[in-house]
């Protein structure tokens, strides 16, 4: 199965002074065009310090200059690889408009005020989920988990305030590279990675065969 992609030209002279910039560039084309469902959808993958990779899709919920933040159980799968080893390894899959945006760096916890303060924003059936769910662990079956949840309905009723919890919260991803791929026909597509040797350093823009 094979599709010819047409777009418009990518090149160096239209890119913006630093990848961050050009995400929000890129990022705020895709949303405002409502192709995609969900357009913060991105592929986080992770490894072990063994090197055994794991892969999920997880929702973006806020970027800038500092990188790319999402919140999850930190005991977790990936929050454990995570922990263990913060290299990691998101990808935007833009497919509609034959785009994407693939990113590497490191993981760091965000501060708990960060994390409580956005806790706050969530509805409140997903406060609740977020204490019901050991993620990634074994459960017995999804009426054992339909249970914890019903339990804590019942602790803490709607407009009740939930109380963060101690295991939950955000990852922000400080990148130290960021690939901008457009797809155009004959597999001939443009592929712009910025790149820096340091996390202070200044950014360099490769063009990478595609």
């Amino acid at each position: 199965m094979r599709e010819q992609y047409r777009s418009e030209a990518f090149t160096e002279d239209g890119l913006a002074a630093d990848p961050m910039r050009q995400f929000a560039r890129w990022f705020r084309q895709v949303a405002a065009g409502g192709m995609l469902h969900e357009p913060n959808a991105m592929v986080v993958s992770t490894a072990t310090p063994e090197g055994r990779p794991s892969s999920r899709t997880v929702l973006l919920k806020m970027y800038d200059e500092h990188g790319f933040v999402f919140f999850t159980n930190y005991d977790s799968r990936k929050g454990r690889e995570l922990t263990a080893n913060p290299h990691v390894s998101l990808l935007f899959p833009w497919h509609p408009l034959a785009r994407q945006v693939i990113v590497t760096g490191t993981a760091t916890r965000v501060a708990r005020e960060e994390t409580v303060a956005y806790f706050r924003t969530r509805p409140h059936g997903s406060q609740l989920g977020a204490w019901a769910s050991e993620q990634s662990q074994v459960i017995g079956s999804r009426e054992e988990l339909i249970g914890r949840y019903e339990d804590l309905e019942a602790r803490y009723p709607e407009g009740e305030k939930v109380p963060a919890p101690p295991h939950w919260g955000g990852f922000r991803v400080v990148p130290d590279s960021i690939e901008f791929w457009q797809g155009h026909e004959n597999r001939l597509h443009d592929r712009l990675r910025y790149v820096r040797e340091s996390g202070e350093g200044p950014w360099r823009v490769e063009r990478l065969c595609p």
